[in-house]
């Protein structure tokens, strides 16, 4: 098991160019086993709605909406459906497939060395999110709808089990996956200050989203910075490493 991860500066850039270097990265690492896994943290300059790699067809008025608000439409290397990326800070975790499942020191004789399926490598790396928010006194757990949710055209107008939840089963964190070869990137928005006038315009439904901004108890913070610095610390802590 590769134990060295990297990670990789914060930048602010557009999200072509973000969903490129995710893709670049992925491509990388799914060429050389022995490189380290990545975390990153991004945000979208200008804002962007990003669609799913499999989402064919969006609604043609968003094209006008993009142009009034400045946003970008931006395809996506991962699965799922499209997400606001306005008042958000994204993640990007991009790992082997094999380090995934068990927890370092828990095995069994019927998990060990069988191929975890994607649900169960998707928990692992998320549970670095839900430690972080933890330590920031937020309980996290997974959403509960199921796969009707492809109908919708937004990943946020549904908290799926794929999403991270607060109690009242709002989203605060939705991701998505791309696997090449042994590899997997995994990414997602983490809601910080959400617009919810434009959430509205965009989806035409109340979209059951918070804000990090809304649950901080200290809100003189740069909460991305506040974010970034916990959830790097539950990362080293979780996957037991140090970053190069």
């Amino acid at each position: 098991m590769n134990k060295q991860w990297q990670l990789v500066p914060y930048s602010e850039i557009s999200g072509k160019l973000q969903m490129a270097l995710d893709n670049s990265l992925l491509d990388l690492h799914s060429q050389d086993p022995q490189s380290p896994s990545i975390l990153r943290f991004y945000r979208w300059t200008p804002p962007a709605i990003s669609l799913g790699l499999h989402q064919k067809q969006y609604p043609v008025r968003w094209n006008a909406i993009a142009q009034k608000h400045n946003l970008d439409i931006v395809r996506r290397p991962s699965g799922g459906r499209a997400v606001l990326h306005q008042g958000e800070l994204t993640y990007a975790v991009i790992t082997s497939a094999d380090i995934c499942g068990n927890k370092v020191g828990e095995f069994d004789d019927n998990t060990f060395g069988r191929k975890r399926s994607h649900r169960e490598i998707y928990e692992y790396i998320s549970e670095f999110l839900i430690q972080g928010f933890a330590k920031l006194g937020i309980n996290l757990s997974y959403g509960k709808a199921g796969r009707g949710y492809i109908h919708n055209p937004s990943c946020f107008s549904t908290a799926t089990n794929a999403d991270l939840v607060i109690a009242d089963g709002r989203k605060l964190i939705g991701s998505a996956q791309v696997y090449r070869h042994n590899s997997v990137l995994q990414h997602g928005s983490i809601s910080i200050n959400p617009n919810y006038r434009l959430l509205t315009e965009l989806f035409q439904a109340e979209v059951p989203i918070v804000g990090y901004q809304e649950l901080a108890w200290n809100t003189h913070k740069d909460l991305a910075v506040e974010i970034i610095d916990v959830l790097s610390q539950s990362a080293r802590d979780y996957f037991q490493t140090e970053f190069l």
